[in-house]
């Protein structure tokens, strides 16, 4: 069930959406000075959702150019023969995530999920299947600016060392009991709990939600 704050960035978010539309098609300058309006208003009302000072907000909303869609997070689940999932601590906040970042244009998730895996914690991993598409609205993480959908591609570890990387400040193994305080930005525990459930069973069908 949605709270009101993402009720209101749903709205801030579709305002935005057409505005962009519109820049990105419409050749009348009448219009797409109406439409570069409506952009700044949807600027207005996603910063007026977070607290902290609304700039860095309201500049990331402008900053987007051409026909907006969603931004796409890459996760891997590794799990090892005990049944303990990798996390890495984010330098950022302090708190743990499966190793993963934004999509890269040019590579597939299944490679980026891979890249994530050594980079971030130093273990070399060979993906096995992708669990699924989440929409983290719905997988217990906070309200963000933009519209994200987390892809998680199962991973077996083959080698490597656990390694920590610009980004991470600490690597682990955890069971489903014995997890960590969770970066909920980038993972909840909701989403967690789906990848142990696949894990225990891998006749289950992928998540597109």
């Amino acid at each position: 069930m949605t709270t009101d704050v993402e009720t209101w960035l749903d709205r801030a978010r579709e305002l935005h959406s057409l505005a962009q539309a519109g820049l990105t098609y419409s050749e009348n300058p009448f219009d797409r000075a109406r439409y570069e309006r409506l952009r700044e208003i949807s600027a207005d009302l996603t910063a007026a959702a977070f607290a902290g000072p609304p700039e860095p907000v309201r500049d990331a909303v402008l900053a987007e150019r051409g026909y907006l869609t969603p931004k796409l997070d890459v996760r891997a689940a590794v799990i090892d023969d005990a049944g303990r999932l990798l996390l890495v601590q984010e330098l950022a906040d302090g708190r743990w995530s499966m190793p993963g970042g934004w999509a890269d244009v040019g590579e597939g998730l299944v490679a980026g999920a891979v890249r994530e895996v050594r980079e971030e914690s130093g273990y070399v991993v060979e993906a096995s299947r992708l669990l699924g598409i989440y929409d983290k609205r719905f997988w217990g993480s906070p309200p963000a600016p933009s519209y994200i959908l987390t892809a998680v591609v199962a991973c077996r570890p083959v080698g490597g060392s656990p390694t920590t990387s610009i980004e991470t400040t600490a690597v682990g193994w955890f069971g489903r009991d014995e997890l960590p305080e969770l970066s909920t930005q980038r993972n909840a525990g909701p989403l967690l709990a789906r990848v142990f459930a696949h894990h225990d069973d891998p006749a289950l069908p992928q998540d597109l939600t």
